[in-house]
């Protein structure tokens, strides 16, 4: 008998995370043929365009379940896929479930994770596949200036794979540059100690760094977004450390985390979009993007429009916002909907609201594709009275963001691939100074001038923050403001957790709207939208799948509660 060393190699990842079979068998000399349907690792070694080939493919990921990544591998999230990660939140619910409800139920365990189940395994994959690299990509006959480049985007791309497994799982295990085989023993226990959360901050932090110094500021024509440079590295160390500093996480100072996001602003490379919230995600190359996903024209992804859109129009009503994101919108003079003064009437619920709204969502009679959207009934066409009922909202709304009135609903599939998806951009980094910043030293004129400058850029128009604010009342400006910002870019699901506040937030029923019609009059009923929404203090953390608690002998710590 003898192992088939090959599967982990190159395009197969390692015992750990992977749940992988190994696979054993009789020696017969059909075993010898080589495959071929996988380059081997010596055509990859001495060629330098397919070397760096691997690299690029190593920003997308395996697809491990089904309703994932149609078409296109799986990037850095859920991103263009059915179910996005805002339908586990209260942002927005999954119409058509998808495994979605199990967790805004509460229901999530490790041998059924929903969604949810992925992260782990694709992550320790990816970061096998990347240490493989970095041992070997001294051997690739290539100029020293392209190979540190390339160890630049491999030293991101590993730090990116641990912030995704610190921010769902908390402690993780630290692999270092260890290239795992079948032939060594995967049976220490050091294999599966899990480091505190601190530590896999750390090594994530100094890996960036690391790539940061070797990365350019800006990637030539052929690659301009897609892959990894210098800014996109501080990005994401932003992001680190500001998760580090907050409640859940407490590995990093809040003093740090603010130096870290001064540092993408002192870059003076990257500004706010001025050509319209909505048009900022539909716009591929643009000043505030730092990072992004680019699809290739042609080739096949989920697409939005038809994944999203309103029932009428032929569309699935996949993401659909809730009330409760949508009674956090301000009104357009600075009021909440709240407050003693606001401009707020209940009579005309949508009008004179931030303009960021009506660029985020669809409501009855927003304007859209030459019509309007109608979910009142008797009689509307987006309502359960309209066509493909079944695909009618259960919220009252659907998602505009990100969508793109030029590309087609009835069968997109041959156009996709104008949109990016956007990994991070300016706005993220200036609300995160103004959050790290506003908890070391209080509100002081660098807060409100970052906050300022996302509310008043030109297509957003808001007042200015009011003067004189408190600490606390700052940082509840702050998190409102990302609410509002970054919707349905997959911060909402972490945002909360690391705040500590996923108790009260994700514990509060998601909230719809039942809107009556009689003759040209309106009437407003809120209702709930997805019954039994739970949330206990366990869900802080995702829990490890069963199964890679069992492929690892049950030597791996399961996350407590679970």
């Amino acid at each position: 008998m003898k192992r088939i060393k090959n599967i982990t190699r190159v395009a197969v990842a390692i015992m750990i995370g992977s749940a992988t079979t190994i696979v054993t068998s009789c020696q017969e000399n059909f075993l010898d043929i080589v495959p071929t349907d996988r380059v081997s690792d010596a055509s990859i070694l001495s060629d330098s365009v397919l070397f760096e080939s691997y690299i690029v493919n190593r920003y997308m990921g395996t697809r491990l379940t089904d309703k994932e990544a149609e078409g296109t591998l799986p990037g850095f999230g859920r991103g263009f896929e059915y179910a996005m990660w805002s339908s586990l939140t209260d942002e927005s619910i999954y119409n058509n479930d998808d495994n979605t409800w199990l967790i805004q139920r509460g229901q999530i365990a490790p041998e059924n994770t929903g969604i949810a189940g992925t992260l782990w395994g694709r992550s320790y994959r990816s970061i096998r596949e990347i240490n493989y690299a970095l041992a070997n990509v001294d051997k690739v006959p290539m100029s020293q200036d392209k190979k540190n480049k390339l160890k630049g985007e491999m030293q991101f791309i590993r730090a990116f794979r641990y912030h995704d497994l610190i921010r769902n799982y908390g402690k993780v295990v630290l692999l270092g540059d260890k290239v795992y085989e079948l032939s060594d023993d995967l049976t220490s226990q050091d294999l599966f100690n899990r480091s505190e959360i601190k530590a896999g901050i750390d090594y994530a932090v100094a890996q960036l760094d690391e790539a940061a110094a070797l990365l350019p500021q800006s990637n030539d024509s052929n690659w301009k977004l897609g892959r990894a440079t210098k800014g996109a590295a501080l990005a994401l160390k932003s992001r680190l450390l500001l998760y580090g500093a907050s409640p859940l996480y407490n590995a990093a100072t809040w003093q740090q985390a603010a130096a870290s996001a001064k540092a993408v602003m002192d870059l003076n490379k990257y500004t706010l979009y001025t050509g319209g919230y909505g048009n900022l995600f539909t716009t591929v190359d643009n000043s505030e993007v730092i990072f992004s996903r680019i699809y290739a024209q042609g080739a096949r992804h989920v697409c939005l429009e038809i994944s999203n859109g309103p029932n009428s129009y032929n569309a699935w009503g996949g993401n659909v916002p809730v009330q409760n994101l949508v009674d956090d919108y301000e009104m357009l003079d600075g009021t909440k909907i709240t407050d003693a003064g606001t401009s707020y009437k209940a009579s005309e619920p949508y009008k004179g609201r931030d303009p960021r709204f009506y660029a985020t969502i669809l409501y009855n009679e927003a304007p859209y594709r030459g019509s309007t959207v109608q979910t009142f009934t008797p009689g509307g066409k987006d309502s359960k009275d309209g066509p493909s009922a079944w695909n009618t909202s259960k919220t009252g709304y659907y998602l505009k963001k990100f969508m793109s009135d030029a590309l087609p609903i009835d069968n997109p599939w041959d156009v996709a691939g104008t949109q990016t998806w956007i990994y991070f951009r300016y706005a993220e980094i200036l609300l995160n100074y103004a959050e790290a910043q506003n908890e070391a030293v209080g509100p002081d004129a660098s807060v409100y001038a970052a906050i300022n400058a996302i509310r008043q850029r030109t297509g957003v128009g808001m007042p200015v923050i009011p003067a004189g604010l408190t600490q606390a009342q700052m940082r509840e400006r702050i998190r409102n403001e990302r609410r509002i910002e970054l919707a349905f870019e997959e911060h909402r699901f972490y945002d909360v957790r690391r705040w500590k506040i996923a108790d009260k937030t994700e514990n509060v029923p998601a909230y719809g709207i039942e809107i009556g019609k009689s003759g040209n009059a309106y009437t407003y009923t809120r209702k709930e939208a997805l019954t039994g929404k739970s949330f206990a203090e366990k869900q802080y953390w995702l829990p490890i799948p069963r199964a890679e608690i069992q492929a690892s002998n049950n030597k791996l710590d399961q996350n407590p509660g679970y």
